[in-house]
């Protein structure tokens, strides 16, 4: 299942680049941090990748407890966000490097934890119902991959106050969140 994750995140690259693709035909725009940033990047993005963590695992018999949820969901986003980086560092213009560094050190931990955001909320769903969890397991990695982008794509070093805020709350929730599903594993020894 783990290698099956890697492999759907690895196939969300191609689908996520073909729907990045028709929407640069259809809106054309230059480099505008709001849109970059909410739409054509976590818009996308998490879409694809909310759609093919539900189809691998809602309903696979290895999917028995909420911690599952994090496990896989962090295994698709870093098949994705390994994809991902090897496009960007071997980019014959953006890539280099210094693009191999500050990804290396932001993009992949940041993918990893979208997908906690993602995975928990999914797990809850899974396991104690509701459809507020299925929303927020879309919402909340959404909204963190988008303001992410947002304060690293803007010019200002004012933006970089609240990117390291966003930072260490993602820490801060995804510890948060592994140390909750931990405690109500049923495996829990």
């Amino acid at each position: 299942m783990l290698f099956l994750g890697l492999l759907y995140g690895i196939y969300t690259t191609v689908v996520i680049y073909g729907v990045g693709m028709m929407l640069e035909k259809m809106f054309p725009h230059r480099e505008i941090p709001l849109y970059t940033s909410f739409i054509s990047s976590a818009g996308v993005e998490e879409v694809i990748k909310y759609i093919f963590l539900v189809l691998l695992i809602w309903k696979n018999g290895n999917f028995n407890e909420p911690l599952d949820g994090i496990v896989y969901s962090v295994f698709v986003s870093l098949g994705f966000a390994w994809i991902e980086n090897i496009i960007y560092v071997t980019h014959p213009v953006m890539g280099g490097y210094g693009t191999a560094f500050s990804r290396a050190f932001l993009s992949v931990p940041g993918h990893a934890l979208f997908g906690v955001q993602m995975g928990y909320y999914l797990g809850l769903a899974k396991f104690y119902g509701g459809k507020k969890n299925l929303c927020l397991a879309f919402i909340m990695p959404y909204l963190a991959h988008a303001l992410y982008n947002y304060f690293l794509l803007e010019k200002s070093w004012f933006y970089w106050i609240p990117f390291w805020v966003l930072e260490v709350w993602l820490w801060w929730s995804a510890l948060r969140h592994i140390k909750a599903l931990v405690r109500i594993s049923p495996f829990r020894e």
